[in-house]
């Protein structure tokens, strides 16, 4: 399995299993609390209801005004600075639900102008920080030699330093603000500051919703909108530093890959019924001029180079019989009547093996002395051998496994081999010493 695949695997099974982690958390921390918080509330509607002796449906027709009425105390939600928070949230996928649009009109046009305005706010943001963090690595270079350092240039763990700490300091200016101005106590405020630097957006703090700030307060407008846009930067620098190292991480793979894949494709051996194609020239071999008279099997055929080609494609064109008069050397026959690469001729029937054991050819080629096939011949014949394939056309990446596969028995092969040679060199030595 290839290694981005194995990461993006690991990445799926590690995020469900953040999920399960963390809802067991949250089960533990908030739900005897909600408990609480629900029995106190039925407490006091009880109260309520027999203080004033109103019925149960007058309670809650009391409870939809009160929370209906909640966003009209900032003032006009949508007049232009309130529709201008409005579409900052709405561009910045923040999404409080402090105010809604209510008419038809209203929402059809939100649904298109987040379709626009969403990957338009991601990519300005996105390029804030990678703007940020060109920065931050000048910054970091010039501080370096101001220092005599000897090596100056940024490194990620630089970038990752600074860019984090700009960013605490974002959300610890902000969350001093805020406190001052809506009242919250600083750990509130920093809560607040950070659901909406990450576009969480829960919408239990929101600012800018009391004493009608947005008609009254314009520089706190300003600034609030100012901090949404700037520290949402901040946070795209930082963001931008995780992916461009993941993506390098998937690119730096996958061009590994590619790299074995061309490398085997370069090194390929033509398996029966395949035509593989790689980087570099490709020749083409007209059957008539491959085929010999008399069944010698050797003739040149004529080779024309072809076009330098950038896939690997496997044709499958028929299937090879036991008997089919043709070398596990020579170029396969085609049913186009042309094979890839320059090679021996195909015989007419010359060098046929009546054997049934699978390998074509002679004995001196295909077969062990004790008539068995080689391991190089045995997988050249268990791909088609003994099977009527039509023409199809196989998957490119199922062809550079074949290739790769065959490669790889063909190493074991050889040394296999080389043992073999080393084990029988061992031993002439061995009886040579004895003999002295």
């Amino acid at each position: 399995m290839k290694k981005q695949n194995v990461r993006t695997l690991s990445l799926i099974v590690c995020t469900f299993t953040y999920l399960l982690i963390g809802a067991a958390v949250f089960d533990a921390l908030e739900s005897e609390t909600e408990i609480r918080r629900k029995q106190a509330l039925d407490s006091i509607e009880g109260i309520i209801l027999n203080k004033y002796n109103i019925s149960t449906d007058d309670y809650r027709l009391i409870e939809t005004i009160v929370l209906k009425s909640e966003p009209h105390k900032a003032g006009q939600q949508w007049k232009f600075a309130g529709a201008f928070y409005f579409a900052t949230t709405v561009l910045t996928t923040i999404g409080y639900g402090h105010s809604t649009p209510n008419t038809k009109s209203g929402k059809l046009f939100t649904m298109f102008y987040a379709m626009v305005g969403i990957p338009l706010g991601l990519v300005m943001f996105q390029s804030i920080g990678e703007q940020l963090n060109k920065f931050s690595s000048v910054v970091i270079r010039q501080a370096k030699r101001a220092l005599g350092c000897k090596r100056t240039e940024a490194t990620e763990i630089n970038l990752i330093f600074v860019v984090s700490f700009l960013s605490s300091l974002t959300i610890a200016g902000g969350a001093t603000a805020f406190s001052s101005y809506e009242g919250w106590t600083y750990f509130d405020s920093v809560y607040y500051c950070f659901v909406t630097l990450t576009t969480i957006g829960f919408g239990d703090m929101v600012a800018l919703q009391k004493n009608n700030t947005l008609n009254d307060k314009l520089e706190y407008v300003a600034f609030t909108l100012i901090f949404i846009l700037f520290g949402l930067a901040v946070v795209a620098a930082s963001l931008d530093l995780l992916v461009l190292r993941f993506v390098t991480m998937n690119t730096e793979d996958e061009r590994r890959d590619e790299a074995e894949a061309l490398q085997a494709a370069q090194g390929a051996v033509r398996l029966e019924g395949d035509v593989i194609t790689s980087h570099g020239s490709v020749s083409s071999l007209p059957m008539g001029s491959a085929m010999t008279a008399g069944g010698s099997g050797r003739g040149r055929g004529s080779s024309s180079p072809a076009d330098n080609a950038s896939v690997c494609t496997c044709t499958c064109t028929r299937s090879r019989s036991r008997n089919d008069g043709y070398r596990s050397g020579d170029s396969p026959p085609y049913a186009s009547g042309y094979g890839v690469g320059t090679g021996r001729g195909v015989g007419s029937g010359g060098d046929r093996d009546d054997g049934d054991d699978g390998c074509s050819g002679d004995d001196d080629d295909d077969e062990d002395d004790d008539g068995t096939c080689e391991p190089q011949d045995i997988q050249l014949d268990t791909f088609y051998d003994g099977r009527e394939t039509a023409s199809t056309s196989a998957d490119p990446y199922r062809c550079r496994q074949r290739v790769v596969q065959t490669q790889r028995q063909q190493r074991q092969y050889q040394q296999q081999q080389q043992q073999q040679q080393q084990q029988q060199l061992q031993q002439l030595q061995n009886e040579h010493r004895s003999s002295i």
